[in-house]
């Protein structure tokens, strides 16, 4: 079985096998949403009573609805360079198995699904579709991707999407975020969500003594002693890099979560849907 049949079956079984029951799809369900509950007026339909609030304060107590519409579902991967790294998998293989899951979780909602690949232009679009075999399509395009010295352009990546899409959306953005950018925008005319996606090594790495590192986006190439003292100060840069991602996705309201390459994708992304 190839890698990419392999993500696709285990994303297809965790949505539509272990997504059930007392685990409901990451999406909310179709139908409608429950907005509150007000006193029983005539007129009203029964079937909406809430009788356990009824029997409490004795007197009929309904639920009020709120009608939901079909839902367009846009999932933007950031290929850049450094996606082609991990000491368990490559990020971007990560990247493919986070969009399977969230694709079969979206269609098996009913909604509309689109994908993109971006890196400092739009490498791959999908259009709106309710199509499985577009799930393939898309999960290939980014497991097939040469990532190598692709550079990312986050201004020109949220100034495309602002203008293609004119319809309020549910974006979900999956890269490595090693820049902050400026969702401000974005998240005021759309929902948006984050799916930072790292591998402990580059957060963490081990002491390795002299030794040269290439970087996989610019190709650029680093010597130097990785001892104790450098190590720490490269981790402590980058925990001052993630707090600063963080806040700024809580000040635009972006709900987010950290996926790790040795971690299991669907338990993380279930906790990042729920109470939605």
């Amino acid at each position: 079985m190839s890698k990419l049949q392999r993500i696709l079956v285990r994303a297809r079984r965790q949505v539509f096998s272990e997504m059930v029951g007392n685990n409901p799809s990451i999406f909310q369900g179709e139908g409608y949403d429950f907005i509150e509950l007000r006193e029983y007026m005539p007129g009203d339909d029964i079937r909406h009573i809430d009788w356990n609030i009824t029997a409490k304060m004795q007197k009929p107590f309904i639920k009020i609805f709120r009608e939901e519409r079909e839902l367009n579902v846009v999932i933007v991967s950031i290929l850049n360079g450094s996606v082609h790294f991990g000491s368990k998998i490559f990020k971007q293989e990560m990247i493919a198995e986070i969009v399977a899951l969230l694709s079969f979780s979206t269609l098996k909602n009913g909604d509309l699904l689109s994908s993109y690949i971006f890196t400092d232009k739009i490498e791959y679009h999908s259009k709106p579709s309710k199509k499985l075999s577009q799930i393939q399509k898309n999960v290939q395009e980014i497991l097939e991707f040469d990532a190598i010295h692709k550079k990312v352009d986050f201004k020109y990546i949220l100034d495309t999407l602002f203008a293609r899409l004119k319809r309020k959306s549910l974006i979900l953005v999956v890269g490595d975020f090693f820049e902050v950018p400026d969702l401000r925008l974005l998240a005021k005319k759309h929902e948006v969500l984050a799916v930072v996606v790292r591998d402990l090594l580059e957060e963490k790495p081990p002491q390795m003594g002299f030794s040269s590192l290439m970087d996989p986006e610019s190709g650029a190439v680093l010597e130097g002693d990785f001892n104790a003292a450098s190590v720490k100060s490269y981790a402590d840069k980058v925990l001052e890099h993630d707090l600063a991602l963080y806040e700024m996705f809580r000040k635009n309201q972006v709900r987010f979560t950290k996926i790790y390459t040795h971690a299991h994708a669907g338990v993380e992304l279930r906790r990042l849907f729920e109470g939605r």
